[in-house]
């Protein structure tokens, strides 16, 4: 029995070091977390956006927000032109994840210091898109844009692969709790509701095809990822497009594939047995000295020796 247990733990250990050393790519935002003992941040422990942001179902809803940030013209032309996702993926996929981490579960002092950099590393990402129209990224309407996908796409992946299904209360609180990101960012608009919030991203009136949407999409399919990680990443953006509206679908060029929803949850599943929720979740319910339920987090604490001293860490999903 000991031999199999250990088996056991041993292939919990690869799941995790394979899916967290994909994050560990730059400086972990909540290194200092501790040093804001009482602090809830935006959202705190009793948010809808702690239990979503830190379950494993988040994974799917980062690859659908990416995707949905592809289907508007001008969006996909500041990320062709200006952003070196292609020759850095991983750098970028850590980044946006400490930027995620930072504001869910991060004290004010956090919140703020991740936002600022957002802002600055937007302030000079300014063009004209293939349809001549002129973009900026830190315009309301194409923060907006990013942020609501970004909304979106985390709450529909946690209704579809999550534990359970969130009530559409609940669901009104996430999006409520995510717009007062959205605002810090000067993003306009936010829709208030969930409901109100699909319509707005599936009937978006400005969404279409352009050069940057095929070589970013194809980018989404099949980056340049550990060998080891390319099978489940791929199964995670399958089930990722099977989330999508009809209409976004059609303008990405994708389809959804047979089973997917199925093989999705599988997935997920595993992933969430073997890494438990987010253990930045974990840190910041002892940060505000909350209960930490028992059997919901796998991982040791961020601050258990696993910084290095550039700030980053080492194997450790946020």
């Amino acid at each position: 029995m000991s031999r199999i247990r250990d088996r056991i733990d041993g292939y919990r250990d690869r799941v995790v070091n394979s899916t967290t050393d994909l994050f560990a790519h730059a400086p972990y935002p909540l290194a200092n977390t501790l040093e804001y003992r009482g602090d809830p941040g935006l959202c705190g422990p009793e948010s809808v956006t702690w239990p979503v942001i830190g379950d494993a179902a988040a994974f799917v809803g980062g690859i659908r927000a990416l995707l949905i940030q592809a289907a508007h013209p001008e969006v996909v032309a500041g990320v062709s032109e200006h952003s070196r996702y292609q020759e850095d993926p991983l750098g970028r996929l850590s980044r946006t994840s400490a930027y995620v981490t930072a504001t869910s579960f991060g004290a004010m002092p956090e919140v703020e210091a991740a936002v600022a950099v957002v802002r600055g590393a937007h302030r000079p990402v300014r063009g004209t898109s293939h349809r001549e129209r002129p973009y900026s990224a830190g315009a309301p309407a194409l923060a907006a844009w990013v942020h609501n996908a970004l909304t979106d796409s985390f709450l529909e992946a946690f209704q579809v692969y999550g534990p359970r299904r969130l009530h559409t209360s609940e669901a009104d609180r996430f999006v409520e709790e995510q717009t007062a990101i959205g605002r810090l960012l000067g993003a306009d608009p936010t829709p208030a509701t969930a409901a109100g919030l699909a319509s707005w991203i599936a009937d978006h009136p400005e969404l279409g095809d352009s050069p940057g949407l095929v070589e970013t999409v194809g980018f989404i399919r099949n980056p340049p990822l550990p060998w080891h990680v390319k099978l489940p990443y791929r199964l995670m953006y399958v089930a990722a497009i099977a989330t999508l509206p009809d209409r976004v679908r059609r303008i990405l060029g994708v389809r959804k594939a047979p089973g997917a929803v199925m093989t999705g949850r599988l997935l997920i599943g595993a992933l969430r047995w073997a890494l438990g929720s987010s253990p930045s979740w974990h840190i910041s319910l002892v940060r505000v000295g909350a209960p930490v339920p028992d059997g919901l987090f796998r991982q040791a604490l961020p601050t258990e020796g696993r910084i290095d001293e550039d700030g980053s860490m080492r194997g450790l999903e946020s």
